[in-house]
């Protein structure tokens, strides 16, 4: 008989969820996770786009439809997934927005209730749904990995909401670590920097009239370095991967010429 912690050792018997999985990092990691013998969940608000991402999978997956700050739908989306495959061994917890990058004094307060009800109350939930069921299948256990962002320490201009939201997934990242200790639950968050995805448009760094030749006191923008997203979603490959025993509690992966922490 299994140890209630042993691992499922049937790599096809594995199952994720990936919320926002219906475009950028949440498809590359959905397809990625699927390449490597996963069965994959694919969730989010867009049911067309949804489908693009199963429909792109090498393995067994499938398309629900949820809103992560609803917690009905929640609780829809793993219903859904256990009925499928009957257990679940991993929760991606990607999904997420942004708000306009205006001064927080310009900022309207729904805006910012919006931000959170995606960004934390969303992750609160998905990992609140797998936590109770990792707890409760048998082999108990899985693994939680939660897109935090570099953002979180250290922020671009005029991103306050985000930020903010980003730095509380750090501090809901170390609780679910310790609290699923003891019940063969992990959990770490992986940080992301300037992955290419048709949702990171023209990012770039803010300049001044000094550095763009002009007499102008506008700021101007410069393009930033950007990576294949590819290499985000092999490092959720690697982190869902390990076993039971082992974690990666935070990684950064990054355009390496990106700035930050001095580059650029």
């Amino acid at each position: 008989m299994n140890d209630q912690h042993e691992p499922v050792t049937n790599e096809s018997d594995r199952v994720a969820i990936v919320t926002g999985g219906g475009s950028g990092i949440g498809r590359a990691a959905a397809v990625a996770l699927s390449e490597s013998g996963w069965s994959v969940v694919v969730a989010g608000r867009t049911e067309i786009r949804l489908h693009e991402t199963a429909e792109s999978l090498s393995g067994d997956g499938m398309a629900v439809v949820c809103d992560v700050a609803d917690e009905r739908s929640v609780g829809r989306l793993f219903e859904a997934a256990v009925e499928r495959f009957g257990r679940i061994d991993l929760l991606f917890n990607n999904a997420g927005t942004t708000a306009p990058p205006v001064p927080i004094d310009e900022l309207p307060v729904d805006d910012w209730r919006h931000l959170i009800d995606v960004n934390l109350t969303g992750s609160f939930l998905c990992a609140r749904a797998a936590f109770a069921q990792m707890r409760s299948q048998r082999p108990q256990g899985g693994r939680i990995i939660n897109n935090g962002s570099i953002s979180a320490t250290t922020p671009r201009p005029f991103s306050a909401p985000y930020t903010a939201s980003k730095h509380a997934i750090t501090g809901l990242t170390k609780s679910l670590s310790l609290d699923g200790r003891d019940l063969g639950i992990t959990c770490g968050q992986i940080d992301i920097g300037n992955a290419r995805t048709e949702l990171l448009g023209g990012v770039a760094s803010p300049g001044d009239s000094a550095k763009s030749g002009t007499e102008t006191n506008e700021p101007r923008t410069y393009p930033e370095a950007t990576m294949d997203v590819r290499h985000a979603a092999d490092a959720v490959v690697h982190m869902a991967s390990l076993p039971p025993e082992a974690n990666v509690l935070f990684m950064t992966v990054m355009a390496n010429a990106m700035p930050f922490v001095g580059r650029g």
